[in-house]
């Protein structure tokens, strides 16, 4: 095959990967952005607690590394398309950088994994403890997400419904959030009998919905891993080619 053939293969190769390396570097940014200008969003409630604010952490390292795979994707497209070798070796050596940046993440997120689920239930249980307390009027929005989850998922506290006899701001002890029953009453608590009570505890639904999305981060984070070998790998054989068809330009 001539030389020039395989750079037009290769050219074509190189810009699909890159196509997809950048719509998961999107997906990274987007998400990112999300947890940075939505902070009533659950995730953010339940990571963000006194001095512990992991959301803007998080936020930050996932704007950084999809901005970084957004300014690389372009350099790469560029330098495949108009066959620009200073480009190709830029492009390449950001590669290797995000490269070690995304192993070095995926290592993270195992290794602080059971912390911040311990932050997490930590926080449900201060939520937990505030919920109607007058003074703290600004928490409402907070205490909002926590109803809905218990009504959406029909359960009451984090592990059972006696969780809630440590919060001491009901009227009389026997009140339970309104959220922890059928009842369609917008108050944050109701006097009913345990029997029309949500038995269960949401720590199990809320455990599965905290691995899913940390299944999903590790899979995108998998998906870029694979796809930047390839693209190295790609990269590598498109400049080798391209500088051979100048130094040997009859052959194409």
């Amino acid at each position: 095959m001539k030389i020039r053939d395989k750079i037009l293969i290769q050219k074509f190769y190189v810009i699909v990967f890159n196509g997809i390396f950048l719509a998961l570097g999107l997906m990274l940014l987007m998400f990112g952005l999300w947890l940075l200008l939505d902070r009533s969003n659950f995730f953010s409630v339940l990571l963000s607690s006194g001095e512990n604010q992991l959301v803007p952490y998080i936020s930050c390292i996932l704007l950084g590394i999809g901005s970084a795979i957004t300014f690389t994707s372009a350099l790469g497209f560029l330098g495949s398309v108009l066959e620009i070798k200073r480009l190709l070796v830029t492009y390449m050596s950001f590669q290797i950088l995000v490269f070690v940046t995304q192993m070095a993440i995926l290592v993270l997120i195992f290794v602080k994994k059971e912390e911040v689920h311990n932050q997490w239930n930590n926080r449900i249980d201060e939520v937990i403890s505030e919920y109607g307390n007058e003074s703290l009027s600004e928490q409402e929005p907070v205490w909002n997400i926590l109803n809905a989850v218990q009504h959406k998922m029909e359960c009451c506290g984090r592990y059972n419904i006696t969780q809630w006899e440590r919060n001491k701001n009901k009227d009389n002890s026997t009140q339970i959030p309104c959220s922890c029953t059928k009842s369609g009453l917008k108050k944050w608590f109701c006097n009913v009998s345990r029997d029309s009570t949500y038995s269960m505890g949401c720590e199990e639904h809320l455990s599965k919905w905290f691995e899913n999305n940390i299944l999903i981060l590790t899979a995108i984070s998998i998906s870029l891993l694979i796809t930047q070998v390839l693209l190295i790998t790609l990269t590598g054989q498109l400049l080798r080619n391209i500088r051979k068809n100048n130094i040997w330009p009859n052959e194409s």
